[in-house]
């Protein structure tokens, strides 16, 4: 079964139709039939740009439910240390928390393909094991 790791940025524009990336978020997310996994910090990070709108917590809620979203926890205190490394290494791109606890994860479920609007980052980001990333959502 394919996997897909999911970045904040396609899941808010999913949600949001205002958005500007929202009908190829749409496309890509919406056709995929395979497993959509990401971390506790991307959903933290999404529910707050969705709150803005007052349907946009329950939104994302139906949608993790729906499409059986996999979410891992990143926050034990070996996991922000490794993730506090990445961040200083890719300061300069940068890299926030969300970003670097896929990255980990990545490596802890040899799973490589990320939807993501982040290609600076994602495309400059390598995993600890030294693992690129194939962003799904380039044509």
């Amino acid at each position: 079964m394919k996997l897909w790791l999911l970045d904040t940025g396609p899941l808010v524009a999913y949600l949001d139709s205002r958005d500007p990336a929202h009908d190829q978020a749409d496309e890509f997310l919406g056709a995929f039939t395979g497993s959509l996994v990401t971390t506790s910090a991307v959903i933290t990070e999404a529910m707050y740009f969705v709150s803005s709108n007052s349907e946009g917590p329950e939104a994302l809620a139906n949608f993790a439910h729906a499409a059986r979203l996999l979410v891992h926890d990143c926050a034990q205190p070996s996991q922000l240390k490794d993730a506090t490394r990445l961040m200083r290494k890719y300061a300069n791109t940068p890299m926030d928390f969300a970003d670097a606890t896929l990255v980990l994860l990545a490596d802890q479920l040899s799973a490589y393909e990320i939807a993501t609007l982040d290609r600076r980052g994602f495309s400059a980001y390598r995993t600890p094991r030294g693992k690129s990333f194939r962003l799904v959502m380039d044509k």
